[in-house]
């Protein structure tokens, strides 16, 4: 359970015994563990390393130290990872759009338009959409952002999806949670899926996209600004790449219909997402910008969650509910 501490199965075993038993010798150990005792040695050695023991090597005694000072540094250090993490899969996704923007800007640019192909402006992405959709024959997969919908997007979409229910096409989207604030966009949730349709919803939606028949893609040039326009991607490689990108998303979601799944501390997915952000320092405005909900929401989920974690600030919401394994 504290690998994502960076401490494997073996070592937290002898630690766990070493707390019960503080004094005991690494050969004392090995036998209430039932291990070899030059792996207990090691595991020791490693647990010293930490921080979390003294081990005398020669004799093979072994103390446990205070646990909140060392847990407190390897929490303070699996966060600081987590932040870089997140940074590092955000630039990763700017570098992506980047390159695939440059590759669409035309003949300069050595690419193939069947590959590639830069759409510029909303009334020509909203027709290539149209056309894409018309012509399915197997599949549609869509990442839709921001919970509530255009009204005029909603009912452009109605025909389009009864003509390619009723042509045996597949057709799965994933929402953001924050849709069920929004009536209009519930009703059409429920009207697509009467028909034929699936739905999920996650607590965030990291892009807009759209794939047909796992052969084309459509996705923003730009996630942060719609009017710039579209990209079309038939490369299969970026196209499978989009697809996995689906079906985790997929596999993580609620069905539309159902509440929101609890984890075993009681939180929903919306929660412990708002908990993640908190973690690494978003700011309620992020926060609810990222989820797609009013500030006012933010601020009441932040203060319950402070509640139930005895938390004084928001910051510290998120460290402790790492430290309390919420996380």
């Amino acid at each position: 359970m504290l690998e994502a501490l960076g401490i494997p199965e073996p070592a937290e075993a002898v630690y766990r015994r070493l707390l019960a038993r503080p004094g005991c010798a690494a050969a004392e150990l090995a036998d209430g563990l039932g291990r070899p005792e030059p792996e207990v040695r090691e595991s020791l050695a490693y647990l010293a390393d930490l921080g979390l023991v003294l081990f005398d090597d020669p004799s093979g005694t072994a103390e446990p130290l205070t646990p909140d000072v060392g847990f407190s540094f390897l929490l303070a250090r699996a966060e600081a990872e987590l932040g870089r993490n997140r940074r590092r899969f955000e630039q990763a996704g700017r570098t992506v759009a980047g390159l695939l923007a440059s590759y669409g800007d035309g003949p300069g640019s050595g690419v193939r338009y069947d590959v590639v192909d830069r759409i510029t402006g909303l009334d020509r992405v909203r027709e290539r959409l149209e056309d894409l959709a018309a012509n399915a024959r197997t599949e549609c997969l869509s990442l839709l952002t921001g919970g509530a919908q255009l009204p005029d997007t909603m009912d452009a979409s109605r025909p389009l999806d009864r003509l390619a229910l009723e042509r045996g096409v597949r057709i799965r989207s994933i929402y953001q949670e924050s849709l069920r604030n929004d009536p209009p966009t519930v009703d059409y949730v429920r009207w697509y899926r009467d028909l034929g349709g699936e739905a999920r919803t996650v607590p965030v939606v990291p892009m807009l996209m759209v794939v047909v028949d796992r052969e084309a893609a459509l996705v923003p040039v730009d996630p942060r600004d719609g009017r710039a326009g579209a990209l079309e991607v038939r490369s299969p490689g970026l196209v499978h790449a989009l697809v996995v990108l689906f079906d985790r998303l997929w596999e993580s979601g609620t069905p539309f219909g159902e509440a929101p799944r609890r984890d075993a501390h009681d939180l929903s997915p919306q929660e412990r997402e708002l908990l993640l952000l908190l973690g690494i320092g978003c700011t309620d405005d992020v926060a609810a910008r990222r989820l797609g909900i009013s500030l006012r929401t933010v601020r009441r989920m932040s203060s319950d969650l402070m509640n139930r974690l005895g938390a004084r600030s928001r910051f510290e919401a998120g460290v402790r509910a790492a430290k309390e394994g919420w996380l």
